[in-house]
């Protein structure tokens, strides 16, 4: 099995889509105005937008990207205008993150785990 793509809603994705553009997606479905997908720049995963009337209540969806150049992608993301809450920051599950929300609140994580990713320390053993 392989995860091939995750669907976050929005209410808009005629505002949606830029913003995802921006963040270094490739648009490559524009069925408007109910959904969207994007090609990630790395690997085979996709990642989709779908319109609805209203969002999800609490915590929300958090989705999380891999950058193997975290603090690189993160500059080039706020010289392109988009506000990040928390900087690239060193957590203590071994992941370096930088956090930031999309227009529809969801909260989206660029990390970097290396070995760690899948082989932490604390891994349950086969």
């Amino acid at each position: 099995m392989n995860l091939n793509q995750i669907t976050v809603p929005s209410l808009d994705l005629n505002k949606s889509i830029p913003f995802y553009e921006k963040m270094g997606l490739k648009l490559i479905v524009k069925a408007l105005p109910h959904y969207a997908r994007f090609e990630c720049p790395n690997g085979e995963s996709t990642f989709s937008i779908h319109q609805t009337d209203t969002l999800p209540l609490g915590e929300g969806v958090y989705v999380y990207f891999e950058c193997e150049n975290l603090d690189e992608q993160v500059a080039l993301i706020k010289s392109k205008g988009i506000k990040i809450d928390q900087e690239p920051k060193d957590q203590s599950w071994l992941w370096r993150e930088a956090r930031l929300k999309d227009l529809d609140g969801n909260q989206l994580i660029l990390f970097f785990g290396g070995e760690n990713r899948l082989n932490p320390p604390w891994r349950i053993a086969e």
